[in-house]
C-alpha cells in the first residue's frame, strides 16, 4: 500500500466543502441547515485479526487494521457530505470523526458536522 491508501479527504474543487473549522475565510454563513452526520459499522475480518494478534506481540503498524479504519472514515464522510448536499447544503462546518467499538463484533465511525450554505463576503 502506497501513502495515497492512508489518507482521505475530499478533491481539489468540492461542491460541498467539509472544513474542522467553524468559519472560511472569505465566506459568511448564510442559512444553518443543521446537523448532519454519516454512520458505518464495519465488522473484524478474522485474518485480519489474527494477523493483528501475531504482529501486538512483535510491535509495530498494523496494517491491515489501519486499512480497514481508513476505508471506514471515508465511507462514513462520503455518507455525510451526500446528506449534506440532499439537504440543501454547501458546506460541513465543525467537521468531526467518531470512533466507538460496537459491541465487540466491529467499529462504528460516526462522521458529524454543521450543513450550511455559505456565500462569499
Amino acid at each position: 500500500m502506497g501513502i495515497e491508501d492512508y489518507g482521505g479527504g475530499q478533491g481539489p474543487q468540492p461542491d460541498v466543502l467539509v472544513v474542522t473549522t467553524n468559519d472560511v475565510p472569505g465566506r459568511r454563513v448564510e442559512r444553518v441547515i443543521g446537523e448532519v452526520f454519516g454512520l458505518t459499522v464495519r465488522s473484524r475480518h478474522l485474518g485480519t485479526q489474527i494477523g493483528a494478534g501475531l504482529k501486538s506481540m512483535v510491535g509495530g503498524e498494523l496494517k491491515g487494521l489501519t486499512k480497514t479504519l481508513v476505508e471506514t472514515r471515508n465511507q462514513a464522510m462520503e455518507r455525510l457530505v451526500e446528506q449534506a448536499r440532499v439537504r440543501g447544503a454547501n458546506a460541513v462546518l465543525a467537521f468531526r470523526f467518531d470512533v466507538t467499538e460496537a459491541a465487540d463484533v466491529g467499529t462504528e465511525v460516526c462522521a458529524y458536522g454543521t450543513a450550511v450554505v455559505l456565500a462569499r463576503e
